[in-house]
C-alpha cells in the first residue's frame, strides 16, 4: 500500500503574526515495483505546484527486515551502497516545473526481495530578510521493491475461531487487500483491513465472524482471490 511520511520544517522570525508559505510538491508515483524480466529502472516525476522556487532532496535508504519488529533503515550515502542508484539527489524546481528522478538497481537480482525507501522532500530555502513566515513542507517516503528473479508465492494461513493468522513464507512481498467477511451469504458484510506482508512476516487479526474470510492478494503482477 501507498505510504507517505510528512516532514514539517519551520522557519520562524520574531513576529507575533507570521505569514504562511505552503510549498506544494507532487509525485507521479510513490511505489516503484521493479519486476523480473522488465527494465531495472523507473522514473518518478517531481512537480512544483507552488508559487515559489522549491529545493528538493531525494535520500535513499535500504530497509532491512522490512515489516518486522527488527526493521532497520540504513542510509545509502553513495550510489555504490546497497545496489540502488537515485539520480539526481538534489533538484531545484521553479513554479510549475517538472523534473524526473531516476530509480535504478544494478547487479544481479536478489534471491529474496530487497526493500528500499527514497525520502523525497522539499528542503528549506532562503527567506527574504524582511519577510516573517512559516514554511510548511510535505514530503513522501517512496517505496522501492526489487523483486527476485523467481518469485515464490507462499502465503500460509491459520484460522482459530475469530483469529486469522497469515504468514508470508515466500521470497517476495504480498499486497493483501479488498478483504471482506459476511455473517451470512452476502448479508451483514464487513470490510477488512489491507496489509503489505513482506517475506517472513506474520500478520494476526481478529475477524468479526466465524465465517470464511475473502481477500485479494498480489505480488505486483497477477491478482489472486483467496479464502481463509
Amino acid at each position: 500500500m501507498k505510504r507517505a511520511l510528512i516532514w514539517t520544517a519551520l522557519a520562524l522570525t520574531m513576529s507575533a503574526y507570521p505569514s504562511l508559505a505552503h510549498a506544494e510538491m507532487i509525485l507521479s508515483q510513490v511505489i516503484v515495483d521493479l519486476q523480473p524480466g522488465k527494465p531495472q529502472r523507473e522514473d518518478i516525476e517531481v512537480g512544483n505546484d507552488g508559487e515559489e522556487r522549491m529545493y528538493v532532496s531525494a535520500d535513499p535508504f535500504e530497509i532491512v527486515d522490512a515489516g518486522s519488529e527488527h526493521e532497520r533503515r540504513i542510509a545509502l550515502r553513495s550510489d555504490e551502497d546497497g545496489g540502488l542508484l537515485v539520480a539526481p539527489r538534489r533538484v531545484v524546481l521553479e513554479p510549475g516545473e517538472r523534473r524526473t528522478i531516476r530509480i535504478a538497481v544494478f547487479g544481479e537480482r536478489p534471491v529474496s526481495e530487497r526493500v528500499y525507501r527514497v525520502a523525497i522532500k522539499p528542503v528549506a530555502g532562503p527567506l527574504a530578510a524582511d519577510q516573517d513566515a512559516i514554511k510548511i513542507m510535505v514530503g513522501y517516503d517512496a517505496l522501492v521493491l526489487v523483486r527476485p528473479t523467481k518469485a515464490v508465492d507462499d502465503l500460509q494461513a491459520q484460522r482459530i475461531g475469530h483469529t486469522l493468522t497469515i504468514r508470508n513464507a515466500g521470497n517476495t512481498s504480498q499486497e493483501i487487500f479488498a478483504g471482506r467477511q459476511c455473517a451470512r451469504k452476502d448479508r451483514n458484510c464487513r470490510d477488512l483491513p489491507p496489509k503489505r506482508l513482506y517475506p517472513g512476516n506474520v500478520w494476526t487479526q481478529t475477524v468479526p465472524f466465524g465465517t470464511p474470510v475473502h481477500y485479494k492478494t498480489s505480488t505486483g503482477q497477477a491478482v489472486r482471490d483467496r479464502t481463509f
